[in-house]
């Protein structure tokens, strides 16, 4: 005989589906970090190789904020808030679809320049076009969805807080040192499109140029 589900119990599903909903945007995500339309033949104009602490930095912030999961598992965010969790988790499958879209716009944007080092090349172009009219590092802010929508699906709030640091300093430094280089490589235009675009989160007025730790 059927019996009407508590409200805790539709949470819990809802909590495994945002859980399989995510996996498949990773998938998706993963596919567009590797993609690669060709590469480019032209040689490095110049590059900065400490952009690999920042990547590094990046990186590891995703076990962080995983290697503590909620007990038990897919349990509420906040004790009890059964409600509350089942709209998170909803809005962390629209934030999951939102950031893997963004990955594979931005990577068929920047076509054969995309790279994992912070480099210009003798023939780059400085890319402003479709999502990096939204935000110039794409990319990263991607990142960050992904690293946000997993952890409200299984990480203890502490651990993803924890993450989210580590991941916003790697960030920091990429961005500084890219758009070093950029700078360097196409100034006007590049300062015209940093004052009218944010550089991470979409939406957001850009932080005035003297307030440089400000994304």
């Amino acid at each position: 005989m059927f019996q009407k589900m508590s409200f805790d119990q539709i949470s819990f599903y809802v909590n495994i589906l945002a859980l399989i909903a995510i996996s498949g945007c990773w998938l998706i995500f993963a596919a567009a970090l590797m993609y690669r339309r060709g590469t480019s033949s032209a040689g490095h104009r110049s590059h900065e190789p400490l952009s690999w602490i920042g990547l590094i930095l990046q990186l590891i912030s995703y076990p962080i904020s995983w290697s503590v999961w909620r007990s038990p598992v897919f349990s509420p965010i906040i004790d009890e808030q059964w409600a509350v969790n089942a709209l998170l988790q909803v809005l962390a499958i629209g934030l999951g679809a939102w950031s893997a879209w963004l990955a594979v716009s931005a990577i068929r944007e920047l076509g054969k320049q995309w790279s994992l080092q912070a480099r210009v090349l003798e023939d780059h172009k400085l890319i402003t076009t479709g999502v990096y009219g939204l935000v110039r590092h794409p990319i990263y802010t991607a990142m960050l969805g992904m690293l946000i929508a997993t952890g409200i699906v299984l990480s203890h709030p502490l651990a993803l807080g924890v993450g989210l640091v580590v991941f916003l300093a790697g960030t920091k430094i990429r961005m500084h040192l890219e758009e070093k280089l950029l700078e360097e490589a196409f100034a006007e235009h590049f300062a015209a499109w940093r004052s009218a675009v944010p550089g991470l989160i979409p939406f957001t007025r850009r932080a005035r140029r003297s307030s440089r730790w400000i994304f």
